[in-house]
């Protein structure tokens, strides 16, 4: 057998010129990707890259693998066709807090409580920026924008919370400005037996610069960020000198100095959703914001069940023919 070439992140670059706006976040995340990629496979074949409508969905065509731009809304559908219809393949699915959480929503959820092996990538920047800075599913409360110029009346969705009431098996969040941390939710995403979902707080500098400044401003970053590591305390500060402790089933931030670092809560991915649950509801400004992989389980997945079942139903009865199928065992007419 010939050995596959090693590959690089210029194997992964298309050769289409990359039109978003300058300075978008996407430009970063799509690096990053290009560049771990080589990490997470030999066989740039077997990789599609899936997506709706939104700035976020012209990923496909910057990544030098099989993709598929669809429609709006619609993406975890055609993925979780794909990769039933093909279980070999690597399917990743590129959304954005509208595409994803308005007209996608109930699809993702489902997509979520079904657990098919596929990657979902969810560019979160609190706003409608391809049609010009709407407010979206995720923009916070009192937003205003062209379509809510008195400010939002909305709940804004917790994307993580979300995803972890759907169900889901491996939820993470990261930010697009962290370079080394982005690669590294990306290759765990990658190595996540079932549906894995990563949040990533994506800035869109021209209509909702700075949503993400308290997580990624050199002088704030710090004391806003709690980086999770598996069986490792919830240490946060530039010293780790603030840590998270759980009060009747509730998270407080305290001083380790005060408390001592024995009676921080040590982070357990594999632990009870209530936990997980816990950390999604941690916001900013009055925790820390839990940046990492929050949970992380493992389960059958339903691209696996699902070809299962046809291969018992095939043993038993044959492949079958379509025509047989669409026809039916009692064809009737009307007179």
């Amino acid at each position: 057998m010939v050995d596959k070439p090693i590959l690089k992140k210029a194997d992964f670059e298309s050769d289409q010129a990359v039109r978003w706006c300058p300075g978008c976040g996407d430009y970063a995340i799509l690096a990053q990707t290009q560049k771990i990629f080589p990490e997470i496979t030999t066989e740039k074949e077997k990789v599609v890259f899936i997506s709706g409508i939104g700035c976020s969905s012209r990923f496909p065509y910057y990544m030098n693998t099989y993709g598929f731009h669809t429609i709006h809304g619609r993406a975890p559908t055609v993925a979780s066709g794909l990769k039933i219809s093909n279980p070999d393949l690597s399917v990743w699915l590129v959304t954005g807090d509208g595409d994803g959480f308005s007209i996608g929503g109930n699809h993702l959820i489902h997509l979520l409580r079904r657990n098919i092996d596929l990657n979902v990538m969810l560019f979160n920047n609190r706003i409608y920026g391809l049609t010009k800075g709407q407010y979206s599913p995720t923009s916070e409360q009192g937003k205003v924008t062209y379509s809510t110029p008195m400010g939002s009346l909305d709940y804004p969705f917790n994307p993580t919370k979300l995803a972890l009431g759907a169900k889901g098996a491996f939820v993470a969040k990261t930010i697009d400005r962290d370079l080394k941390h982005l690669q590294s939710m990306i290759k765990r995403s990658s190595e996540h037996k079932g549906t894995s979902f990563i949040e990533i707080y994506q800035n869109c500098n021209i209509f909702n610069d700075g949503a993400f400044s308290h997580v990624t401003e050199k002088k704030t970053k710090a004391q806003n960020q709690l980086f999770l590591s598996h069986g490792k305390p919830l240490v946060f500060g530039s010293e780790g000198e603030k840590g998270i402790v759980f009060r009747n089933f509730k998270p407080e931030v305290a001083d380790v100095a005060d408390v001592g670092i024995e009676n921080i809560h040590v982070h357990d991915e594999e632990g009870e959703v209530a936990y997980h649950m816990a950390l999604a509801q941690m916001t900013y400004p009055d925790f820390p914001v839990p940046l990492g992989v929050i949970r992380a389980v493992e389960g059958p997945s339903y691209d696996e069940l699902i070809n299962a079942q046809v291969a018992i139903a095939q043993d038993k009865k044959g492949k079958g023919a379509l025509e047989d199928l669409i026809r039916g065992p009692s064809p009737w007419t009307v007179d």
